[in-house]
């Protein structure tokens, strides 16, 4: 009974060692927009309801 404890809480030590690492990615290129433009989004279909056409900004 000892050794499964122990398995057990040898098991639970690694999984936590191994879910709290740290992730180091590369910084994102920065997207320097001038203005806000505005687009056109034409009428369609969304979750069975019509959803007529209208401007939004990109």
């Amino acid at each position: 009974m000892k050794h499964r404890a122990f398995a057990l809480l040898v098991l639970a030590g690694f999984s936590g060692l191994a879910l709290g690492g740290c992730v180091v990615a590369p910084p994102r290129a920065r997207v320097v927009a001038v203005a806000p433009a505005r687009v056109w989004v034409p009428g369609h279909w969304h979750a069975g309801l019509w959803v007529r056409g209208h401007w939004r900004y990109r």
